[in-house]
């Protein structure tokens, strides 16, 4: 297919976890209750988070910031270099947030780059119960790169024509 790239997720898959302050304890839960599956994969979370997971459960965590001071940032930038294969995000609804662009942000990197998104325990559950979870995968992503840069060169194209 034209304008879109094949890519390969490898069978261990690089794992983002991340929760809000309300959310922090369903998560936790959940990642003690996945833990066998969990292992078998890397994990990367938001610093509070990411500590509170390794107390827990034992599980090798490779910490960033805390959310509000970046974390969510730097998995975002983990994303768009291709390092992040999924993302584990418990979110609270009812709760304003002072770093909700942050978030969405996040949310739009994972939708760009094409990346399996859990944003509650019940759509975590589904992915990490699908086979697809534990084997190698060729994801199909828009090349985005190439559209904006053909859309940069007829612009360039427009603007040099009309001199």
């Amino acid at each position: 297919m034209k304008g879109v790239m094949r890519l390969k997720l490898a069978k261990k898959k690089r794992i983002a976890l991340i929760a809000h302050d309300r959310m922090k304890k369903d998560l936790i839960e959940w990642v003690e209750f996945n833990k066998g599956t969990l292992s078998r994969h890397e994990l990367y979370a938001t610093g509070t988070t990411g500590t509170l997971i390794e107390e827990r459960t034992n599980l090798k965590v490779h910490k960033f910031k805390s959310g509000p001071l970046g974390g969510d940032q730097q998995i975002g930038a983990k994303i768009a270099e291709g390092e992040i294969d999924i993302l584990i995000f418990f979110w609270d609804p009812l709760e304003p947030l002072a770093h909700d662009v942050d978030i969405k942000a996040l949310i739009r990197l994972a939708t760009v780059y094409n990346i399996p998104v859990a944003i509650n325990r019940s759509t975590a559950d589904f992915l990490i119960s699908s086979p697809l979870f534990e084997q190698e995968y060729e994801k199909i992503q828009p090349d985005y790169e190439t559209q904006l840069r053909e859309r940069i060169m007829k612009v360039v194209g427009e603007v040099k024509h009309s001199d």
